[in-house]
């Protein structure tokens, strides 16, 4: 496609819609940070566990169509001798996404003392973090079907004869809710933290066929040869973007936002193919469902069947916020907290959102699981 052709169909109008969105950068330090206690919850005791949990790395092999995708996978665990049980966790959906998020998560669950062996695992979406990255037209079903395949495969990290746990963040917890009431996956339980479903372009400016419109020249246009990466690195791989992110929704304290934090993003964004995931993201190709409606419908279908936790985050922006407050009291969530953080919580906030976690895991199984 040629550049001039590609660029001819976008008008200043297009450009604005992006540059006014909100881009939901997933960040991915691993850094311990110092908390303030909630004012509505008690975590003056809280802290991250100081032992690490020895840390496996490794990938696995995704078929898709005639592409064979490498996954990339850790798994923490703690040495002991009695059967684990699993806890997979799903990165938040998002333009720097990646395992990281979750690390500190993990390791402080594994390292408890409890009755139960604890294995947690954390993989990348393809197209994201430290996966491959191809070119293929991505969609919700598309990653529904690699999380139903990677649970599912003999080959894969997850045991299948084992009970799992699944903790997803953002889009990643409604396409695990979606892929459970569907009886594509049979999760013991599901966590969902900061969870959303719509894309940040849809969130902002609807989805009437004028803005679809618009939505897939943008979309093509990031996807494309030569322009493609221009637009990219003009509008999302560029550090004042990043950090400007980061500190008006992504994280809830600005001072969290570190030189550190920022680098590391930017660096997910010079990745092979690191565009064409974001590019379905942006624009509402990742979305599991159409509406408030549809996305309560998601979390009913599991009523009775599968204890759900939601996490909210006080200050996640407004309107993924009321998307995550319509679920309070909602059928099929058996329960509901809230904690300190924007849109990645379970980064900026690890130690507050780990207790949280693990109170649900010791409320609903406790030994029994």
């Amino acid at each position: 496609m040629a550049l001039s052709s590609t660029f001819t169909p976008l008008s200043p109008q297009t450009f604005n819609l992006y540059s006014k969105i909100p881009r939901h950068f997933s960040p991915h330090s691993i850094t311990l940070l110092k908390v303030r206690a909630s004012t509505t919850l008690d975590y003056s005791n809280v802290s991250a566990n100081p032992k690490p949990s020895p840390l496996k790395t490794s990938n696995w092999q995704w078929k898709f169509n005639d592409n064979s995708i490498n996954i990339y996978y850790e798994e923490h665990v703690k040495e002991a001798e009695e059967p684990s049980q699993n806890i997979l966790l799903m990165p938040t959906i998002s333009d720097v996404s990646t395992v990281e998020e979750w690390r500190l998560v993990a390791g402080d669950i594994v390292q408890r003392n409890s009755n139960v062996n604890w294995r947690a695992t954390i993989v990348d979406w393809p197209g994201l973090g430290y996966s491959d990255r191809p070119k293929i037209d991505y969609n919700a079903d598309v990653l529904e079907r690699f999380l139903v395949d990677f649970i599912n495969s003999p080959t894969g990290p997850i045991k299948p004869e084992n009970d799992l746990i699944i903790f997803g963040g953002g889009h990643a917890a409604s396409i695990a809710v979606r892929a459970a009431k569907k009886g594509l996956v049979n999760p013991k339980a599901v966590a969902a933290v900061a969870p959303t479903w719509a894309g940040p372009l849809p969130i902002v400016f609807g989805r009437d066929s004028s803005m679809e419109t618009r939505y897939g020249l943008l979309r093509g246009t990031l996807k494309a040869p030569a322009v493609g990466w221009m637009m990219y690195n003009m509008l999302v791989s560029n550090e004042n973007s990043i950090q400007s992110q980061y500190k008006s929704h992504v994280y809830a304290n600005p001072d969290n936002v570190t030189p550190g934090i920022v680098e590391s993003r930017y660096a997910l964004t010079k990745r092979q193919g690191a565009r064409y995931l974001p590019a379905a993201f942006l624009t509402g190709e990742l979305d599991p469902v159409k509406s408030r409606e549809e996305f309560l419908e998601l979390f009913a279908g599991l009523e009775g069947k599968t204890p759900v936790l939601v996490v909210s985050a006080k200050g996640a922006p407004k309107r993924s916020k009321a998307e995550m407050e319509a679920l309070k009291g909602a059928k099929g969530v058996s329960k509901f907290v809230e904690v300190p953080g924007a849109l990645l919580p379970q980064e900026e906030y690890p130690a507050i959102v780990a207790e949280e976690l693990y109170k649900f895991l010791e409320e609903y199984f406790g030994s029994a699981v």
